[in-house]
């Protein structure tokens, strides 16, 4: 098995080091940059990463505007590293596209868990089989292309939203927990006062309405969402 591709934007040099000799052992090869500008390059360049590691605080660029810059030509997931207790980062990053986020200081094996379970959907995601078409009123998800096409027009989702639309599509008409979603797409427990699956079904609302106004996702307060069964 070829090893995975990270790329570390961090402008902490012993941080960096620490994560190197770390990840490296299991099974990473490990890119860093050092400034946003170097950064956003790396992740834009020819060579695949699997995951992106984006600290907030950068000089040059910070993180918000590298993942605003490489969201326009990359879907890459990107796991963003906060300030413990910064709700504002947490959300603002989410909202701008990161699959989801750590608060510093970090315990090396949550990290490497956050990881591991990001690498691991992507990689189940399928790819190159002919699968059947997902079709839902003017929705078609496609698994085999990976793509999402709403009233004929495609829809750019990053991978924690596309998983999150098919896991909702394949329920269809059922109401699917917000703990499942997270345990299911992010590979981790829904926290108390996790954000996270909020922002990215608000993304996916978003995204999905400039192409069509009907309601297709709808919220249970406190219980989950359901994906509408179309009339």
């Amino acid at each position: 098995m070829s090893a995975k591709k990270l790329l570390l934007i961090d402008d902490d040099l012993e941080l960096t080091e620490l994560l190197k000799e770390y990840l490296s052992p299991q099974g990473y090869e490990l890119d860093v940059a050092h400034d946003g500008e170097a950064g956003l390059s790396l992740a834009t360049s020819n060579k695949h990463y699997d995951l992106i590691l984006l600290d907030v605080m950068l000089p040059k660029l910070d993180g918000f505007e590298v993942l605003k810059k490489l969201r326009t030509s990359h879907l890459t997931p990107v796991l963003m590293l906060t300030a413990k207790g910064d709700d504002y980062d947490k959300i603002f990053g989410l909202e701008m596209g990161a699959d989801d986020y750590l608060a510093k200081p970090f315990n090396h094996r949550e990290l490497s868990a956050r990881i591991k379970a990001l690498v691991r959907r992507m990689a189940l995601l399928p790819s190159g089989s002919v699968q059947q078409n997902l079709k839902l009123g003017d929705v078609v998800l496609s698994p085999s292309a990976q793509q999402v096409f709403c009233a004929d027009n495609i829809v750019e989702l990053t991978g924690t939203e596309y998983s999150i639309l098919h896991l909702l599509m394949i329920n269809q008409g059922s109401l699917v927990s917000k703990q499942d979603i997270s345990e299911k797409v992010l590979g981790r427990k829904l926290a108390a006062f996790d954000r996270s699956i909020d922002m990215h079904v608000s993304n996916l609302r978003k995204k999905l309405a400039v192409f069509s106004p009907e309601e297709k996702i709808k919220t249970h307060r406190g219980a989950g969402y359901l994906y509408v069964v179309p009339a």
